[in-house]
């Protein structure tokens, strides 16, 4: 299979430039698929990806783990079609699954202030689950200012705004296979 990987794209009137290749991407995700497997053998996790950003990584991560498992979902919004977060979680879609025992890993994108995954988490634990472990592909460890404890790391990458493998500006920029980061004005 072929994919479109551009080194520059054009989104909302921004340059993004090339920021995280596919073959890093692809090579960090089976090491982190490696470790799930050590983690939870025998556990039968739950998998819940974070809509819309995280179902690309999550089909990865799948992809890349041999454990049993289950997969769920939730949605979440802070962002709308800002570059930036609004500060406020609103509750768009929860899970279906009955998490109280099962051992839950969240999956995220991108976790930027942590405003959203410490919403998530707390919400989780008061339905009694045996644990909840954290992966996300992106950290911005500087931007973090909500305390959350994140078990499992992709990247760790600066404060930038980034788009593709999932993360949209604007709802578009998603199905890009590569991650981009926003050209700065020099």
């Amino acid at each position: 299979m072929s994919f479109y990987l551009p080194d520059s794209v054009e989104c909302n009137g921004e340059i993004f430039d090339v920021f995280i290749t596919k073959e890093q991407i692809d090579a960090r995700i089976s090491l982190m698929g490696e470790q799930l497997d050590k983690d939870f053998d025998g556990k039968n996790p739950i998998f819940i990806g974070v809509l819309n950003g995280a179902f690309i990584f999550l089909a990865d991560i799948m992809r890349n783990v041999t454990i049993e498992c289950e997969v769920d979902f939730m949605k979440l919004s802070s962002y709308g079609d800002a570059k930036v977060s609004s500060g406020e979680v609103t509750e768009l879609k929860e899970i279906d699954a009955k998490i109280k025992g099962k051992h839950i890993i969240l999956v995220e994108d991108i976790i930027d202030t942590g405003l959203s995954m410490k919403y998530i988490v707390e919400k989780m634990k008061e339905n009694e689950p045996a644990s909840v472990s954290v992966i996300t592909l992106l950290h911005k460890k500087d931007a973090t200012v909500h305390d959350v404890n994140i078990d499992y790391v992709g990247f760790e990458i600066p404060t930038k705004f980034v788009l593709g493998y999932g993360l949209d500006y604007a709802q578009k920029g998603r199905n890009l296979a590569q991650i981009y980061a926003i050209r700065e004005d020099k």
